[in-house]
């Protein structure tokens, strides 16, 4: 146990935005939503940057946390915060025609050409851009660029992989894209999501698939069908997760923070998975 005298304790974390909601929310289809952008200190961090480097945080400090909530359909995921790391939340995926929106990463371009949103160096990969017919792209994630829409045909982009990490113990993907969804009236199929929580881009009488809670997975493309349009789906949450050294210290989730601790080995491990508030470690 901690004497009094430490100065600070060393923090590994993994910070993930809420991931872009899938277009479209106007009655048509569209390109799939990008992830979160994804900040760790362990295994693997987001985009083509390096691991981050833990933080040494004072005893009996508070230091902010922010869990994003993901986006609506078409619109760009909320920011995740731990002390100074900020990881910005996935791009909306668009309709026919327009551009993804950039973010952590960056959302599907819809069809008709449209460019898939830019993602966030060092978080995330851009969208995929819609095919030159009726396919749209998929969303960007953590480890890849979304797929484009095809050139020709109607087969629409799946959203890029996310990346592992073994934070917690075990080696689990975060922050995948959302697949561009279809013109299933026109012969269209959708794109699959990334893996690390990205939704499918939709293909049946049902919106896209909602990205996964608390992975930051982007959400799914809606689907034009033969009589009714279906919208996309909404983006994953994010989540902030904390390790430390068990004999170093203890920490204190505080309250609006709603959140876990466990072991594995000799660390504890904090997964706060919605809210936003203070944690302090004595």
């Amino acid at each position: 146990m901690p004497t009094g005298d430490e100065p600070s304790i060393v923090v590994d974390y993994l910070v993930v935005a809420g991931g872009g909601g899938g277009a479209t929310s106007d009655g048509t289809w569209g390109g799939g939503g990008g992830a979160g952008g994804m900040r760790c200190t362990v295994t693997g961090t987001g985009g083509s940057g390096s691991l981050e480097s833990a933080l040494s945080v004072a005893f009996n400090t508070n230091y902010t946390v922010t869990v994003g909530a993901g986006g609506a359909a078409a619109t760009t995921g909320s920011n995740s915060v731990f002390s100074t790391i900020t990881s910005l939340g996935g791009g909306g995926g668009a309709p026919s025609a327009q551009s993804g929106l950039s973010g952590g990463s960056g959302g599907g371009g819809g069809a008709s050409s449209g460019t898939g949103g830019i993602g966030t160096v060092g978080q995330g990969f851009d969208g995929g851009s819609g095919g030159g017919g009726i396919a749209t792209g998929g969303g960007g994630g953590a480890s890849a660029v979304g797929s484009n829409g095809s050139s020709s045909g109607g087969t629409s982009g799946g959203g890029g992989a996310g990346r592992a990490t073994s934070i917690t113990g075990s080696s689990i993907f975060y922050a995948g894209g959302g697949g561009g969804g279809a013109h299933t009236k026109a012969g269209g199929s959708a794109g699959a999501g990334g893996a690390g929580g990205g939704g499918a881009g939709s293909s049946t009488a049902a919106p896209g698939t909602a990205g996964t809670a608390n992975t930051g997975g982007g959400g799914g493309g809606g689907n034009q069908g033969a009589v009714t349009s279906y919208g996309g789906g909404a983006g994953g949450s994010g989540v902030v997760i904390l390790r430390y050294l068990t004999s170093a210290g203890t920490i204190t989730i505080g309250a609006g923070l709603t959140g876990s601790t466990a072991t594995s080995g000799s660390y504890t491990v904090a997964t706060i998975t919605a809210g936003t508030g203070n944690v302090s470690w004595s």
